[in-house]
């Protein structure tokens, strides 16, 4: 009988606690994680905030609750929400499609993930899901949480690559981490080896 345990199936993990930023001319992507559906104002107003910080440490960031669009037609992109109430199927299928979307942005462009783990968070699963993909997959996951860590899933915790307890703890561990070199500075340190000139 063949073995069910499915642990020994296990992609690699990935050690990244040495890793450096060698290159600086290939800006990273963060990708902002967090509640959207349950949040007052769609998750929106934190990720607005962040986003500049990291742009100037030459980060590209993608932001899930500021592209509505993604991949969804103009009806679905205006209904949806409302079909989660009249029309379950129809939610799905669309729900599926921004699944989807997301997920591909996390698996196949995105370098780390910027978390921000709230009350409103904890009762979704989108925010989970995108964690534990990146974990799978080796992709750095930093976590902002303001909540007592015994109110925080253990989950969570477990997929995050480093906790903070708040957004200037993040900014501070991002600058050192990623100090921010524009490509006049480097050039300017780079010389010529001997008799190459």
């Amino acid at each position: 009988m063949p073995s069910r345990d499915f642990l020994s199936h296990r992609p690699p993990t990935i050690d990244l606690s040495d890793a450096t930023d060698d290159n600086h001319f290939s800006p990273m992507l963060a990708y902002l994680s967090g509640s959207i559906e349950y949040s007052p104002d769609h998750g929106k107003t934190w990720r607005a905030a962040l986003t500049p910080f990291l742009q100037s440490l030459g980060h590209d960031v993608y932001d899930p609750a500021e592209d509505e669009k993604k991949n969804l037609t103009e009806v679905e992109c205006r209904e949806f929400r409302a079909w989660k109430h009249s029309e379950l199927p129809r939610f799905q299928q669309t729900i599926r499609k921004i699944i989807a979307y997301d997920l591909d942005w996390i698996e196949h462009r995105s370098d780390s993930i910027v978390a921000y783990w709230d009350e409103y968070a904890s009762r979704g699963a989108g925010s989970q899901a995108e964690m534990s993909l990146a974990n799978c997959r080796g992709i750095a996951v930093y976590l902002v949480t303001e909540l007592p860590m015994g109110n925080v899933s253990g989950w969570i915790l477990g997929c995050a690559s480093e906790v903070f307890s708040g957004f200037d703890q993040l900014r501070q561990f991002m600058t050192e981490r990623y100090p921010r070199t524009d490509k006049n500075t480097l050039a300017s340190q780079v010389t010529e080896p001997a008799g190459l000139s």
